[in-house]
């Protein structure tokens, strides 16, 4: 692994693929390891800003490639990375790609009900060739592995997690002519061929990358959403479908990646995560928090009470309920034990 990563074992089952956790849960994590402190005697280095700006504008461009920017979240992990070999196969992969799409043959006693043969036609042939050639397959054995997050690791690997197959899969599809997008669906990022307009097909294919770019049913949408939410299926609402913004998909990737390190106990490379997070949602107040109480642990507490001090200062401004409270409560404990520390350091 790149630099610094903690040698803490990773659990190979388990699939933490839980919502947002609450803030308050939050801060108990982190005040749990409050001795890790005691060993980060000196202060670990941050991102390189030059870096974070790059990876800004390139997950903010409204050009709709993806890699480019994912390859330099890669670079938490990788900081030599070099990008252009893994570009150059991300083509490779979608020149011979674009060649099997275009030779497919629309069967329709083939097709599904309501969905256009000739698009059928089209992404079962991409399928074949990622997931049946190729060998891209969801990591199921170890699905909190780091490198399940990065795209380098994924075209090497040929193993990941559902944001990253998704995003391989978009890459492909868009090198390949085939149009798709991404779902932010909740616990697991799908991918939508929309339907033709205009035709009488009215059907999209929600595929699956994680799992082979199985083609989902609503119904099967309806209890993915239950077993990842804890809802009901009939609380399953047609939003949830909602197309992913490129920024979208960065921040969704930056957040499992966060999860994973702080998980590991990789604080610095966490760290380094919230500062691209920001980067992509400046007004992202909970991840101002976490990017201070991260500091804090590293011993960095000029930064670690400015980020604080903001967070609070924020956050404020909305009604909080009495969890938001009490997580109030603990980061002003924080605040005044850092500025008392700033002071006996001037």
């Amino acid at each position: 692994m790149g630099k610094g990563t903690a040698s803490t074992s990773l659990q190979a089952t388990g699939h933490s693929r839980s919502l947002q956790p609450s803030s308050f849960s939050i801060i108990l994590f982190f005040a749990s390891f409050a001795s890790f402190a005691l060993i980060c005697r000196t202060l670990v280095p941050v991102i390189r800003e030059g870096h974070v700006q790059a990876f800004a504008r390139a997950a903010l461009s409204p050009d709709p490639d993806l890699a480019v920017a994912a390859l330099m979240i890669a670079r938490v992990e990788y900081p030599k990375l070099d990008a252009g070999p893994y570009l150059d196969q991300l083509d490779s992969i979608g020149c011979e790609a674009k060649r099997r799409v275009g030779e497919a043959q629309a069967v329709a006693h083939d097709t599904p009900a309501r969905v256009d043969p000739e698009g059928y036609a089209r992404v079962m042939a991409l399928n074949d060739y990622l997931f049946g050639e190729l060998r891209f397959v969801g990591n199921d054995v170890q699905y909190e592995d780091p490198r399940n997050s990065f795209l380098n690791e994924v075209l090497d690997r040929r193993t990941g997690i559902p944001i990253t197959l998704a995003l391989l899969y978009i890459e492909v599809a868009r090198r390949a002519g085939v149009h798709v997008e991404g779902i932010n669906f909740p616990g697991h990022f799908l991918v939508r061929c929309p339907a033709r307009r205009g035709l009488q097909y009215s059907e999209d294919l929600i595929i699956d990358a994680h799992h082979g770019g199985a083609l989902l049913s609503q119904d099967a949408c309806r209890a993915m959403f239950a077993k990842y939410t804890g809802s009901e299926p009939d609380q399953f609402e047609p939003h949830l479908f909602a197309h992913a913004t490129k920024p979208q998909i960065m921040a969704r990737m930056l957040l499992n990646l966060k999860r994973v390190y702080v998980r590991m106990h990789s604080f610095p490379q966490a760290r380094d995560v919230t500062e691209l997070m920001l980067a992509v949602d400046p007004s992202a107040t909970n991840e101002l928090r976490d990017r201070g109480l991260l500091a804090y642990h590293l011993n960095d507490f000029s930064a670690a009470l400015r980020d604080l001090q903001a967070y609070l200062r924020l956050s404020s401004t909305t009604d909080l309920d009495e969890e938001a409270r009490e997580e109030h409560a603990q980061i002003w404990e924080h605040v005044k034990a850092l500025r008392k520390r700033v002071a006996s350091l001037n």
